[in-house]
């Protein structure tokens, strides 16, 4: 059943609300700029798309409009991090982090500048796009560096939070948000905290533990209802920091059930599974499936389409269920 501890929508499964990470990150930055004048925020040419035009409107002399020029806007916010502000770099995650990879990694990263890079539109959730807009390895590229920290918020809730705890983080930070609308799991009073993971689920009688980060969640959500149906009870994890990963917890779940599938809408290589997976070969190997892109570009099309194309479905995740569980 549902954890009502940690406050979630009273309205999870049916008459839900959807709303858009965006939105959240967009908010955020508004609430920032109100509290610290060291908050400043940098464009690529997408300041609608990313909502970076409501902290626009409210604080124009700190709100620099770069172009599209992702390696500048980069390199001009590790600048601006080293001198004592706050800068938030945004744009679509496959040009940022995308196409500006190396200026994060030589001007940030390698510096420890003080900058938060929102990466918008992430997964193959874009849609129509299609596969040059959907960044399914973002994750990967920015875990494996240095200095770098990763958050995948679950929804809109967990976005705003997520923005306004990346900002008193010091040091690079990366926050991967989805294009869609989508629904609202969290509320105001979930507590949110860079680094700890919490259980979203949890049945009477565990077989197995669901981990996750961002809004798939929710197709792992509905697996474990399907599951708990079936007599297969599981635990899901929002394990919404992927770096650093909340090794204690989920550690601690994989040695009491012995079982884990992990859920992303990200390639299998690098993600979060492969945290998981690393994690877990040194401290409790374990039986894992991993629901993910199987190391595939995306394509074209309706983004409830193609989260079933590409076996990131409700039913896959519970056949990555019954597996894992087969397997311990």
């Amino acid at each position: 059943m549902l954890n009502k501890e940690i406050h979630l929508s009273s309205k999870i499964f049916e008459n839900h609300r959807e709303k858009a990470l965006r939105d959240g990150f967009g908010e955020g930055l508004v609430e920032l700029g109100e509290e610290n004048k060291d908050v400043v925020v940098l464009c690529a040419d997408l300041k609608e798309s990313t909502r970076c035009h409501w902290f626009a409107d409210k604080f124009p002399e700190r709100f620099f409009e770069v172009g599209v020029a992702e390696q500048n806007m980069a390199t001009i916010a590790a600048g601006l991090g080293v001198a004592g502000k706050i800068p938030f770099i945004s744009s679509y995650a496959v040009f940022s982090p995308g196409r500006n990879w190396e200026q994060i990694r030589t001007t940030i990263a390698y510096n420890d500048s003080n900058v938060k890079i929102a990466g918008h539109h992430a997964g193959i959730s874009t849609g129509a796009d299609g596969a040059t807009h959907q960044a399914t390895e973002d994750i990967a590229t920015m875990r494996a560096m240095s200095n770098m920290k990763v958050i995948v918020p679950l929804d809109y809730e967990e976005a705003k939070k997520a923005t306004v705890a990346a900002a008193k983080i010091w040091g690079p930070v990366y926050i991967r948000l989805a294009r869609e609308k989508t629904p609202e799991i969290t509320t105001e009073k979930t507590r949110f905290v860079p680094g700890k993971s919490y259980v979203l689920w949890e049945s009477k009688k565990p077989q197995a533990v669901i981990i996750g980060a961002g809004p798939l969640l929710y197709n792992a959500l509905l697996a474990a209802k399907k599951l708990e149906k079936e007599k297969i009870g599981v635990v899901v994890l929002n394990s919404h920091t992927i770096k650093p990963l909340d090794e204690n917890k989920i550690v601690e779940l994989a040695k009491k059930y012995r079982a884990v599938v992990t859920v992303e809408e990200h390639t299998i290589i690098g993600g979060l599974g492969s945290a998981v997976a690393e994690t877990l070969a040194k401290h409790a190997p374990t039986a894992m499936e991993f629901v993910g892109i199987q190391d595939v570009f995306g394509q074209s099309g309706e983004p409830k389409e193609l989260i079933e194309k590409y076996e990131l479905g409700v039913d896959d995740i519970i056949k990555a269920t019954k597996r894992a569980i087969r397997r311990k």
